[in-house]
């Protein structure tokens, strides 16, 4: 109940949505965690702060917020603000229509943009990140063992694939980002890892679309005495 229990706060995080009424304002702050919404007043804050500095802040700025944590009469979680700080200014205006990038030359070449504006495109890395997380949990929990095996290799084996070819200049010889682990991972198992797996990148010097990208993440395992 924030009305009983007066709790004051500090917030930081990049201003996305800013609107004026005269001597009040209403900021929407966005960090990795979600929004939470700035009740700003000239009351509050001082006139310089407010009509000098507040003002002339622009949508990306990265926010710091002190205040009072209340909700708003349709139950919006928000903040009486009683301190205002910018802590850093963007050099790129976020578009006032603060909505989904259209233009995919535009999201692929400015991810940073894309991610700033488009919630889907977040939530994915944030749902990959989950997934490598419960398979390697679910991995350790059956007694694998996770590997790196090398990323340039002599032998562009274990898979039939074009390679990227490199060279090493000490050692004087061609050699091949990999297009698999596999003759690695093996040689692990010969060894005497009876269970193990690698998740990392592999390397194809072939096609690329929206659905293939030639450096892609794979996930490869191996199990002896089983089938």
């Amino acid at each position: 109940n924030l009305k009983k229990k007066k709790k004051n706060v500090s917030v930081a995080g990049r201003m996305i949505n800013k609107r004026i009424i005269g001597s009040i304002a209403f900021v929407k702050l966005k960090d990795m965690g979600g929004y939470i919404q700035l009740y700003i007043t000239k009351n509050k804050l001082s006139n310089s702060i407010y009509e000098k500095k507040f003002k002339k802040w622009n949508l990306g700025d990265i926010l710091g917020a002190k205040g009072l944590l209340f909700k708003t009469k349709t139950g919006e979680v928000s903040i009486l603000c009683s301190e205002l700080y910018i802590l850093k200014k963007t050099k790129k205006v976020l578009p006032e229509k603060f909505n989904k990038i259209l233009d995919y030359e535009i999201r692929y070449r400015q991810r940073y943009l894309d991610l700033i504006i488009n919630n889907k495109s977040n939530n994915i890395f944030k749902i990959r990140s989950k997934i490598i997380f419960y398979i390697r949990n679910y991995m350790n929990i059956n007694k694998f063992i996770e590997v790196e095996t090398p990323m340039i290799q002599t032998i562009p084996g274990g898979a039939s694939a074009k390679p990227f070819i490199t060279y090493h200049n000490s050692l004087n010889i061609k050699m091949y980002l990999r297009i698999s682990p596999e003759l690695y991972l093996k040689r692990l198992v010969i060894g005497g890892f009876e269970r193990v797996y690698e998740i990392n990148k592999n390397f194809r010097n072939e096609g690329i679309s929206s659905r293939h990208n030639p450096e892609f993440t794979m996930m490869e395992v191996y199990m002896a005495y089983s089938n």
